[in-house]
């Protein structure tokens, strides 16, 4: 599962450094303004999607995309991303912990 998202941050870093004429995702990658944009309306359709019970995967796997495309288009690499949730669980669970003391 998970092996999909690794792929497509492998393919956005390709694109990066071998870029293929008339590849969306080399638009994404070269347009910061393109690719925030999608993000955004992306993250828009989600919302509605849910909201109306309705293409929520499709939409979802939108904003995953766009948003991975965007990161790596803005030099944030997604392992920054996850040791940054990594330390969240951490502090989550120091606290959860802590509170259980009193």
């Amino acid at each position: 599962m998970l092996d999909t998202l690794e792929n497509l941050i492998k393919l956005a870093r390709e694109r990066k450094s071998s870029p293929v004429d008339g590849s969306y995702t080399n638009k994404l990658l070269t347009d910061k303004s393109l690719s925030k944009a999608k993000v955004l309306e992306e993250v828009d359709e989600l919302i509605e999607a849910v909201e109306e019970n309705s293409n929520i995967i499709h939409e979802a796997a939108d904003v995953f995309y766009h948003l991975l495309m965007y990161l790596e288009a803005n030099d944030v690499k997604i392992e920054e991303v996850m040791s940054e949730l990594e330390k969240r669980k951490k502090w989550v669970m120091t606290t959860i912990i802590s509170l259980q003391k009193f």
